[in-house]
């Protein structure tokens, strides 16, 4: 297989797979009532855990040596809490108000907000060509919250504030690890993000303290949402950066929010007229002009 083939491949399966944990954790959080905290610190936790050990037999290196650069580990908590915690945590509040759907849309307005942040610490005005980006973002975002109406919402103000909020979250991720993962391996950054920030839900949440129904079929969807949409999807999503370009593997990613509106309407049967599939194709098309730019 050739490598570009071979990179497209992975990460169309990340996320896909990122996706598709959506939909799970949407059917584990509305279905069998699990709690959000719960579940993003098991899924943080366990996932993180897998992840350092991936790496350790991978690297055969010493996994706690990230510890031992002092601004490092400073990194890594801001990282922890404020990025990796905080995405994960309001996505699947996002999720759990409103659907899996509207939440990874919501969610890939991290571009957007890159755009605008950049332009703010900078002191300068954005191009025009990314100023039409923001407003294809907007008017997606409007017409999947209000199915082009204004005078109703489509998904509940929670659900919508989560979402943004996620966003916001996903922004940090996304410009915040930059020097860790310069210095560092990914997948050894990305493990210990999950496990510090699942170790700091539980001093919120106890691991104990359980509530919902669990059934053959709870297991393994939540068996998929911490192997599959977690570990297996950052790790296909890390090895798709060897093979081609960034660009190409952000334009890529937006897979995850077109796979979840699809896993949502036929496995759980939600709603989605022709006025929020329009707002989805205006936010995918911004973000493929951003990282085409």
């Amino acid at each position: 297989m050739k490598p570009h083939t071979k990179g497209i491949l992975l990460v169309a399966l990340g996320a896909l797979l990122w996706g598709g944990s959506g939909v799970a954790a949407q059917f584990l959080l509305q279905e069998r009532g699990f709690s959000t905290e719960w579940l993003v610190m098991m899924r943080m936790s366990l996932a993180g855990v897998l992840l350092l050990l991936l790496d350790a037999a991978k690297s055969r290196e010493n996994i706690f040596s990230l510890w031992r650069n002092r601004p490092a580990a400073k990194h890594l908590l801001i990282f922890s809490i404020f990025g990796m915690l905080g995405v994960q945590y309001t996505y699947f509040s996002s999720i759990e108000y409103g659907n899996a759907a509207a939440a990874s849309v919501l969610q890939y307005l991290m571009p957007i907000i890159v755009v605008l942040w950049s332009a703010l610490k900078s002191r300068c005005l954005p191009s025009l060509h990314e100023i039409c980006c923001v407003l294809l973002a907007f008017v997606g975002t409007f017409l999947i919250v209000t199915r082009g109406s204004f005078s109703m919402l489509a998904i509940p103000p929670l659900a919508l504030f989560w979402g943004v909020a996620s966003a916001f979250c996903a922004a940090v991720y996304t410009i915040q690890p930059k020097w860790l993962l310069e210095h560092f391996r990914s997948p050894l950054v990305i493990g210990w993000g999950m496990l510090l920030g699942g170790i700091l839900l539980m001093f919120f949440h106890a691991p104990w303290d359980f509530c919902g129904s669990v059934d053959a079929a709870a297991l393994l969807v939540f068996l998929y949402v911490v192997l599959f949409g977690t570990v297996i999807a950052f790790w296909s999503y890390l090895e798709s950066l060897k093979y081609i370009r960034p660009s190409t593997v952000g334009i890529l990613c937006s897979i995850e929010p077109v796979s979840a509106v699809f896993f949502s309407t036929v496995l759980l049967a939600v709603p989605f007229g022709i006025a929020e599939s329009v707002g989805v194709l205006l936010i995918l098309a911004s973000i493929a002009l951003l990282n085409r730019r």
